[in-house]
């Protein structure tokens, strides 16, 4: 186990070193730079604006002192506002879009999984059918879709939810559960097709023709296998909810991680972009190396591929 948890290290730092040149060369292909504004700048003033946010070197010198920061823990400063670190904007942020992705991906485990269970074991039933299909039409459905229909039917017409703001706990429900949804529908069909591929092996017919009750088959037998689809996706999901619930941020006007992104995007905060960009990378990793080992935990023999 542990010589596969240092190949996943390995390849994750990997991965990092090449999303953060990318991501350090993309975003300066982007009209303008962080110093463009609509009002007309005299040249001079452009130059030393340039030079004090080391600007004016060559890209590549750019990116040396940049790999150099990243190494020693600094993400460096926004441009347009000197003095605020960027460790500081994640850092007061990240707690929210980490809070909403924990209760998102609570909501998403408590309905994809029973309903994924309750479709295998009653397979090619009423129950069956009425499952596929709600998990299809979550499917579907994306995040920015359901966000605004959920906002106006539940917010606004019926007034019983908050639909903006992070105050108090009524202001959360709403966007979590707009993006718990979405992901409990792959949940469920991940583990209906984990359950049934289980439910058709030799050691559960065996159970069966002894006489083993069909519950205690499912939670003690079955249960265990049939669930490691869903716990190869959560992981990735997990993070994938923080790191792409900008929209769902926006929407319900949650004070997130995915304000700064869109607002990084518009102003051309290179080193804010970078910032983001390689903390959502890192927690990427972090949620598959999790996710490996959850499997490993469920499947002994994974620990020794």
């Amino acid at each position: 186990m542990l010589r596969i948890i240092l190949s996943r290290l390995g390849q994750g730092l990997i991965t990092l070193l090449v999303l953060v040149t990318l991501t350090f060369f993309l975003v300066r292909l982007m009209p303008g730079n962080p110093y463009t504004d609509e009002k007309a700048v005299p040249q001079h003033i452009k130059e030393k604006q340039m030079e004090q946010g080391g600007l004016d070197k060559p890209a590549p010198v750019q990116f040396a002192l940049y790999l150099k920061n990243v190494l020693h823990g600094d993400l460096g400063e926004l441009f347009r506002k000197p003095g605020v670190q960027v460790a500081e904007v994640i850092r007061q942020s990240f707690p929210v879009s980490a809070w909403l992705g924990l209760m998102s991906i609570g909501i998403a485990l408590m309905i994809g999984l029973p309903a994924g269970v309750i479709a295998a074991v009653k397979k090619n039933g009423p129950l069956d059918y009425a499952c596929l299909a709600a998990a299809m039409t979550g499917i579907c459905l994306p995040s920015f879709v359901i966000g605004p229909l959920l906002a106006v039917t539940a917010g606004l017409n019926l007034g019983v939810l908050h639909v903006a703001g992070w105050n108090t706990p009524a202001d959360w429900i709403l966007p979590a559960f707009t993006l718990g949804m979405v992901n409990a529908a792959y949940i469920a069909r991940l583990t209906r097709g984990g359950m049934l591929d289980v439910l058709n092996q030799d050691y559960i017919r065996t159970a069966k023709a002894k006489g083993v009750p069909g519950p205690r088959i499912v939670v003690r037998h079955a249960l265990r296998g049939g669930l490691i689809p869903a716990v190869a996706f959560v992981g990735p999901a997990f993070a994938g909810m923080i790191s792409g619930s900008f929209v769902i941020e926006t929407i319900f006007q949650v004070p997130g991680m995915g304000q700064h992104f869109i607002n990084a995007t518009t102003d051309r905060e290179y080193s804010l972009l970078q910032g983001l960009v390689l903390f959502y990378g890192f927690l990427i990793i972090a949620a598959n190396l999790l996710s490996d080992l959850a499997q490993m935990a469920l499947n002994p023999r994974l620990r020794g591929a």
